[in-house]
């Protein structure tokens, strides 16, 4: 295997591996010492799922996440850099360096000029378009909205705006334990022929994706839509009717 940074996708909550992951996944992980994280407990978890087999104690972890030091991870590359030793990059859920930290690490590779390798796994961001309807040509992922509901609500209508008046499929997402609210947000600042597609738990037991024009979304049942979304990891998509 060829000596890189390799970018590897986790499951998006589920446990079965084999059932969103190839296997020459599963191959790069065994070969790999040196591990760049979100977060080690995880991390650690993800790997005996791949292996049980692999010695969790013999693997070196660095954690890189929103609390890390930037500036303090020069040294992180170090292994593949001056060892030639390939380093795997692990996200907390899907793929790293989308809506990721680990993003920092990989700018730090290419700059470098070393290796960097992605393998191929599940992206939530992907997955809601492709389930969406809604354009999959120009979209754009928007993090997390503002907490506050007048910026929250100002926010939601400018994305509206940019979904009506460029053809771009507008997606964010909200603290799991907050979707309902952020629902109720969307239903109460979108217009009804604005489409709102809520995908949720996908690739899980849970998974759950539908597509329906404001106006018809406040036809549902709330708890009908708090069933399949509360506490549940969800993106929001908006676009034009």
């Amino acid at each position: 295997m060829d000596s890189a940074l390799y970018l590897i996708p986790v499951t998006l909550g589920g446990e079965d591996v084999n059932r969103v992951l190839p296997g020459y996944n599963h191959e790069v992980v065994r070969s790999i010492k040196n591990f760049i994280v979100e977060n080690v407990r995880s991390a650690r978890r993800f790997l005996r799922l791949v292996d049980k087999s692999i010695d969790i104690d013999a693997l070196t972890f660095r954690e890189l996440n929103e609390h890390t030091d930037i500036s303090a991870i020069s040294s992180y590359l170090d292994p593949l850099e001056k060892a030639g030793e390939s380093i795997g990059v692990i996200s907390e859920a899907g793929c790293p360096a989308v809506a990721d930290p680990g993003a920092a690490v990989v700018e730090m590779a290419q700059r470098k000029g070393l290796r960097v390798i992605p393998l191929v796994g599940p992206s939530s961001i992907i997955m809601a378009v492709m389930a969406s309807g809604f354009s999959g040509q120009s979209f754009a992922f928007n993090g997390y909205l503002p907490v506050k509901d007048g910026e929250r609500s100002a926010r939601i209508r400018k994305l509206e705006g940019r979904a009506w008046g460029e053809g771009q499929t507008q997606l964010f997402i909200e603290a799991p334990y907050r979707n309902m609210k952020m629902f109720s947000s969307i239903l109460a600042s979108c217009r009804g022929d604005t489409r709102l597609c809520i995908a949720a738990g996908l690739t899980t037991e849970r998974e759950w994706a539908r597509t329906r024009r404001i106006s018809d979304w406040k036809k549902v049942p709330a708890g009908e839509v708090d069933a399949a979304i509360s506490k549940v990891p969800a993106i929001f998509l908006l676009y034009r009717g």
